[in-house]
């Protein structure tokens, strides 16, 4: 049966007979700040009260404070932004951007991955589950680096040879880009091999290419050890596409990139009516001073390794659990009934699921089968929150 939430208040949400949850899905890893979380409120309320709409024909500092508080939060050059309303949006312009710089058309992902669903990006992304028969034409999937599923386990570098094959035999050698999550979220939190990221960066920019980092889930402190997921692994992008997070929920996102890049843009016109609008942004300037002020990264960074842990003790108390991944308040548990042959629990990850719902755990499942566990609560959750959610999964899977 179908919750109907109807209030909200930071890590919990509540139905319309005044139930309780703790949401550990965030609304799939957007809620950041929490749900209702006074500072952003009032941020869009006080806005909306003086100026709910400009389009960004005009000046508005709304939109200028906050694009100077989030390049602080970037590396290098990364320091001009266009605002959208969503992730879907942000990379399909990034994806455009790239293939206007470079003058090619092909573009690399990676097998598994998610990035939006609309015409460009639901090219990207792969996996059938969210592909429509439509022509989506000039995409490369390469090999996923996935350490739990793959061939070359958390071999990095070996996967990324399949980049360099593309690239050789799928192209002219040339191509126009590179994207890729740090951590797959809807793919089932699959965190990339170690070493993989700067190999294909490598392999990309050698062919011409620009690399695009898809921060729309792991980024904004979520991965807790950084602010954004690409950190983790040591190279810096050329274009950086961010949405969910970067609002608490408002409808938001951004692509980032340098002045170089930016500079294409201005060959046409190129317009977003609402992108940037100053009640959104006003939203994303206090989602910013509310990470810094509460510290938000650093309790991804407690609570999600506490949280890790007690999964991974779960994971030894019960067979059904074959991994547990990610990183922060990011985390993934993959189901399966035989762990040698990592064998699909489908339909037990939904009676554990329901149980956990019954006993007051909301939580979020993906991966192409369907069969794992995402855990991407606010950033404010705490460690009794962790306690309880691991206590009840315990529990359904004993009655299971």
């Amino acid at each position: 049966m179908q919750v109907n939430i109807v209030h909200g208040k930071m890590q919990y949400l509540f139905d319309e007979n005044g139930r309780r949850y703790v949401d550990a899905f965030g609304g799939i890893a957007t809620v950041c700040c929490g749900h209702c979380h006074p500072d952003v409120v009032k941020a869009v309320t006080d806005q909306t009260k003086s100026l709910q709409h400009s389009t960004i024909l005009y000046l508005n500092h709304a939109i200028t404070d906050f694009a100077e508080a989030l390049a602080s939060k970037l590396p290098g050059d990364l320091k001009v932004f266009f605002f959208t309303n969503s992730g879907t949006e942000a990379n399909e312009l990034a994806m455009m951007m790239a293939r206007l710089y470079t003058g090619c058309h092909d573009i690399i992902s990676l097998r598994n991955a998610y990035h939006g669903n609309a015409g460009g990006t639901m090219g990207a992304t792969a996996q059938s589950n969210w592909k429509f028969n439509v022509v989506q034409s000039g995409v490369h999937h390469a090999v996923n680096p996935d350490p739990y599923r793959g061939s070359f386990g958390a071999d990095g570098e070996k996967y990324s040879r399949d980049v360099q094959d593309l690239i050789q035999f799928g192209t002219c050698g040339h191509v126009a880009g590179f994207i890729s999550e740090a951590i797959q979220g809807v793919g089932g939190i699959v965190e990339l091999a170690p070493g993989y990221l700067p190999a294909a960066y490598h392999s990309i920019r050698n062919a011409g290419g620009l690399c695009i980092a898809d921060e729309v889930q792991c980024g904004f402190a979520r991965t807790g050890s950084h602010f954004w997921g690409f950190e983790s692994h040591d190279v810096v992008p050329d274009i950086v596409t961010m949405a969910k997070g970067i609002g608490n929920g408002v409808p938001l996102g951004a692509v980032v990139t340098t002045p170089k890049v930016a500079e294409v843009l201005t060959r046409r016109s190129y317009f977003n009516t609402f992108g940037g609008n100053p009640v959104c942004t006003a939203a994303g300037l206090a989602v910013l001073r509310v990470i810094d002020r509460e510290n938000l990264q650093e309790n991804a960074h407690v609570v999600g390794s506490y949280l890790k842990d007690r999964l991974n003790s779960l994971k030894s108390k019960h067979e059904i659990i074959g991994d547990v991944r990610g990183r922060g308040l990011m985390l993934g548990v993959e189901l399966v009934t035989d762990r040698q042959l990592k064998t699909l629990a489908k339909m037990e990850i939904l009676q554990v699921m329901e149980q956990m719902k019954d006993m007051g755990v909301l939580i979020g499942k993906g991966g192409f089968h369907e069969n794992v566990f995402r855990i991407t609560p606010p950033l404010c959750f705490s460690r009794d929150d962790a306690d309880f959610v691991v206590d009840v999964m315990d529990l359904a899977m004993t009655k299971f």
